[in-house]
């Protein structure tokens, strides 16, 4: 399959690469390491002003979605530079709050829900599928998808077995946590240290219900495909760039008078992560015109496992160019390994999203 962006697509990759290369998100990272919380909510309003979460906002609600092409690209880019914050969980926020929101039959752009085809019957939930007071979610929908659409709110949201944490609650405005049938309000504990040292990593216990009810199930489960689907666009973007930074450094080191991006290994090792790069990229864009169609959580799952297994394998490879040099704290290229490390298992490991194709290939 080819993919191919069209001009407005590219130009909104373009306007976020030249705003992020500017950001200089490695000392944002590292001041986030060090608990200073204020340059990564610069940056978060920055983004903010570049429409990064607009796609994954109605445009009934002040967004600019469903554009799930559009949310692939700024996640790409995200991923490449390495931005922190609860990004992907934001997204998905958007994503349970307007199919909470929305009238029971609707699906993306008025079709039927994720994973349902038009013959199937009707969705279950009923007038107790309430959230924040107003009938179908309109309430809580109403507060918080205008601000996530404008950049002025930041969700970190739990949604067990495959998010069972809430990254960054320091950062965000608001912390949910999905139990079961009911949308709860977060209680963080203690936050624990990650791989990547602008993560923060939190378990949580369930507050004051938000919502119950079998549509709260529902809207997880199509949340946390998108929150998925987003991170496998950073993972190949971060991937990109891992690549990008392997190549120019065999180019410019010198051994026994040539570069060492002239020797067969290293120029086989490079091939092989550009390969896995390119075989991801497809699955993610593939996944992403997917959205709203019963083979979309199916898609999502090929695109996680791919780009997982491709950032992890550049991870790799840029540590096995670059030598010692490739972990030390003073060189940015660590901060871009570690982040492949801690997204290769983010949002469900590869294992778990092959698995699940399986089980939907079964089904078949």
């Amino acid at each position: 399959m080819k993919f191919v962006l069209d001009a407005g697509q590219r130009l909104f990759g373009e306007t976020l690469h030249k705003l992020l290369a500017g950001a200089d998100t490695p000392a944002v990272i590292r001041a986030r390491a060090c608990g200073d919380p204020e340059p990564c909510r610069a940056l978060w309003r920055s983004l903010a002003g570049a429409g990064v979460l607009a796609p994954a906002v109605p445009e009934a609600a002040g967004g600019a979605g469903p554009l799930p092409v559009e949310l692939v690209t700024a996640f790409h880019e995200l991923g490449r530079h390495a931005a922190p914050g609860p990004l992907a969980e934001t997204a998905a926020a958007a994503e349970l709050l307007a199919r909470l929101g929305r009238s029971p039959g609707d699906g993306p752009g008025g079709g039927p829900p994720a994973g349902r085809s038009p013959g199937d019957g009707p969705p279950t939930g009923g007038p107790g599928d309430e959230l924040g007071g107003g009938p179908g979610g309109d309430g809580l929908a109403a507060e918080w998808l205008p601000r996530i659409a404008e950049g002025a709110a930041a969700v970190s949201l739990v949604l067990p077995p495959a998010v069972p944490y809430a990254l960054d609650a320091d950062l965000a405005d608001a912390v949910w946590v999905v139990d079961g049938d009911r949308l709860c309000e977060a209680v963080p504990g203690a936050a624990r240290s990650s791989l990547d040292p602008a993560r923060r990593l939190s378990p949580v216990a369930a507050g004051t219900v938000l919502a119950s009810g079998p549509a709260v199930r529902a809207a997880a489960e199509a949340a946390c495909d998108l929150g998925t689907l987003a991170c496998s666009a950073q993972l190949v973007g971060l991937g990109r760039r891992l690549l990008e930074a392997t190549v120019e450094y065999a180019v410019a080191r010198h051994q026994f008078g040539q570069p060492i991006g002239a020797f067969q290994a290293v120029k086989h090792r490079l091939a092989d992560t550009l390969v896995g790069l390119e075989y991801a990229r497809p699955l993610v864009y593939g996944a992403a015109l997917a959205y709203g169609s019963p083979d979309f959580p199916r898609d999502v799952s090929a695109a996680k496992a791919a780009a997982s297994e491709a950032a992890y394998a550049a991870a790799r490879t840029a540590l096995q160019v670059h030598g010692a040099i490739g972990y030390t704290d003073e060189y940015d290229l660590g901060l871009w390994i570690r982040r492949a490390r801690a997204l290769h298992t983010a949002w469900g490991s590869p294992a778990l999203h092959r698995a699940r194709v399986v089980a939907a290939l079964t089904r078949g």
